[in-house]
């Protein structure tokens, strides 16, 4: 059974109102992703060890997990551990990619080993990720799996394309967020069950995630997010907060992203904040949530499921609250 003390208020919420079972699957978990990254791999394993022991919300594997239900059993267990590892090396490769100081308020692989060993680190956990379904000759698991991985990739090289330029649509920043984030939401629910209103389901809650991390890159503060305030403008990235403030205050887009330092940063957090473009985005990320717990009406999932996937959902608001 894991321990209360690994995971943080959102999934601990759903442990709680769970029967045994989902508490001692998660632990099942949480022993295979230290097995797979651990020290057997001598440095590079060492540190993707850390990157394990620097903690996480554990959204995605609850989510196989949730929609598996008590009969997933190994093969579950087995495809919500390979969700996480891909997402750890997603993390891994977006620091040296961004050549990020810190993640979580910990130091980055990138900052510690240098950069051609963090990417051996990200394709180690990617590689451990595949092998676990692979071994047991899950032909499906791996086909979304490797479709999900795709989508991270193809999404990282959209941001990359689109770096620092303020003009960019909001419809792209969306497509950008369906292939970084909810897609990897969306795989690990049909990892769990092949139910197309699960699909839907994770490609909501996953877009709802992701427009709340962005506007908690600019509202911070640093003691919360593990990061400085207003990292993503330091990196160029254009999230949905600075295109929702350029359009309330058009002068927003005379600003050269390229020549911020940390202190124009700060002040353009607080512009994008001042023109109320962060109460919008938050209101959009819970009519989103709002829309993927209506996916659950249905009898297809029991009172349990329901009531379990519903709180999780819940919890992506409360992460940012």
């Amino acid at each position: 059974m894991t321990r209360r003390s690994a995971v943080p208020p959102p999934v601990t919420a759903v442990l709680d109102a769970s029967s045994r079972w989902l508490p001692a699957r998660l632990g099942e978990v949480e022993r295979l992703l230290r097995e797979q990254s651990g020290a057997r791999e001598g440095p590079l394993g060492e540190d993707a060890g850390a990157t394990l022991a620097a903690g996480g919300k554990r959204l995605r594997p609850m989510l196989v997990l949730l929609c598996a239900g008590p009969d997933g059993e190994e093969a579950a267990v087995r495809a919500a551990a390979a969700t996480e590892l891909v997402h750890m090396a997603s993390l891994v490769h977006d620091d040296v990619l961004d050549a990020a100081p810190l993640r979580r308020g910990q130091p980055t692989v990138v900052a510690i080993s240098g950069r051609e060993r963090a990417v051996a680190v990200g394709d180690l956990l990617f590689s451990r990720a595949f092998a676990l379904l692979a071994e047991r000759g899950d032909g499906r698991a791996v086909a979304l799996l490797a479709e999900a991985s795709s989508a991270l990739a193809r999404g990282e090289l959209a941001q990359r394309r689109d770096a620092f330029d303020i003009s960019i649509s909001e419809r792209r920043y969306l497509e950008r967020c369906h292939l970084k984030t909810a897609k990897l939401f969306e795989c690990a629910c049909l990892l769990g069950r092949d139910e197309a209103s699960l699909a839907a389901f994770g490609a909501e809650i996953g877009l709802a995630f992701q427009l709340l991390d962005d506007v908690l890159d600019v509202s911070g503060p640093p003691e919360r997010t593990g990061k400085a305030r207003g990292t993503d403008l330091l990196d160029g990235t254009v999230t949905l907060p600075l295109i929702a403030a350029a359009e309330i205050d058009p002068g927003i887009r005379a600003v050269d992203l390229r020549t911020l330092g940390p202190p124009a940063a700060e002040a353009l957090c607080d512009r994008i904040a001042a023109s109320g473009a962060l109460e919008t985005v938050r209101s959009r990320a819970l009519a989103t949530i709002a829309a993927a717990k209506g996916r659950l009406d249905s009898p297809a999932f029991d009172p349990e499921q329901r009531h379990l996937l519903g709180l999780l959902a819940d919890g992506v608001v409360q992460r940012y609250s």
